[in-house]
């Protein structure tokens, strides 16, 4: 997303996170380290660097939150706080993304709406009930300017998976191009609403940049497609081996997946700062295998006294 915004300046974007960045992020501009529960060091960084927008995307996820539920609801709730009031006491505007889990097991399943019944039985899914319900009551009442949208889940070839329910959307791209075979911790038929990285970053760039006037709500759903581990797994076979192979053990996650929608109902999205995704199941696949591919296939090196060898490529990506 940091390279997106290049358009901006490379120095008027400042990355930040708790982990040593990579060579290539330190290439992008500004890179700085952030706590989001200590809130005078977030302050120092939006007076020293000028800040008027903010991206949050501190998070412990699903699956992270539920083995670990005192940090999921001490990053979730308090470190949006003090984001929020940052956003608050020096006018930024605020993005900060939900998400699918937000939505509960009495939620409609099919065309989830925006506005429906949301009680959410995570930690993760209860602290972006907080955070959307906050967001806009800062708003209303302080003024901030303060927008969400709920993420699906998000695929990606250039980051690991961050403890989701629906890593394995993830996870069965290297499998398959590793070991041509996967174990999945959800059922085969566990449909859930998914999108591509591209999509993701396109989406929360609009939805940051949009006119003020142009909103007709602070969250909004987002939907890009949907499919089941054994949809993905069809796909798979025939994009990369016919003789692919998944097994299904659910574990902890499954009662997880199951409390969240199977699609998202996202015309308000598309109507107010055009929201488009232009990658579906097929695309995501075939781009997936496209960015992997060179990380698992061997690489020949010739040694003139051992003979030409093969060895595997050491580096992972997402």
């Amino acid at each position: 997303m940091v390279k997106e915004w290049a358009k901006f300046g490379q120095e008027n974007v400042v990355a930040s996170d708790i982990k040593k960045p990579t060579l290539e992020q330190r290439s992008t501009g500004p890179y700085v380290y952030a706590d989001v529960l200590n809130y005078r060091a977030l302050e120092q960084i939006v007076v020293d660097y000028g800040i008027d927008w903010v991206v949050h995307f501190s998070a412990i996820l699903s699956a992270a939150g539920e083995r670990n539920p005192s940090l999921g609801l001490n990053v979730n709730i308090n470190g949006f706080q003090n984001v929020l009031e940052l956003a608050k006491n020096h006018k930024l505007r605020l993005l900060s993304p939900s998400t699918m889990g937000a939505f509960g097991p009495t939620t409609p399943k099919d065309m989830t709406p925006d506005l429906t019944i949301m009680r959410p039985n995570t930690i993760y899914g209860i602290s972006k009930v907080h955070m959307e319900l906050l967001g806009e009551y800062y708003c209303e009442k302080f003024g901030v300017d303060f927008r969400s949208l709920r993420y699906p889940g998000i695929i990606s070839a250039d980051s690991p998976p961050g403890g989701g329910t629906t890593d394995y959307a993830v996870d069965i791209f290297h499998a398959a191009l590793k070991d041509n075979r996967y174990t999945c911790f959800l059922n085969a038929d566990t449909r859930l609403p998914m999108a591509y990285i591209d999509d993701c970053i396109t989406g929360t760039m609009q939805l940051l940049e949009a006119p003020a006037e142009a909103l007709t709500q602070r969250t909004y759903n987002v939907h890009a497609c949907a499919f089941s581990p054994a949809e993905l797994a069809r796909e798979i076979c025939d994009q990369h081996s016919n003789d692919f192979a998944i097994d299904y053990v659910p574990d902890f996650r499954q009662s997880i997946a199951d409390t969240w929608p199977r699609t998202m109902a996202d015309l308000a999205a598309r109507n107010d700062w055009g929201w488009n995704p232009v990658f579906g199941t097929s695309d995501i696949v075939r781009t997936m295998l496209d960015k992997l591919e060179p990380v698992y296939k061997p690489t020949s090196i010739a040694q003139p006294s051992l003979g030409a060898s093969e060895v595997p490529s050491a580096a992972v990506g997402h």
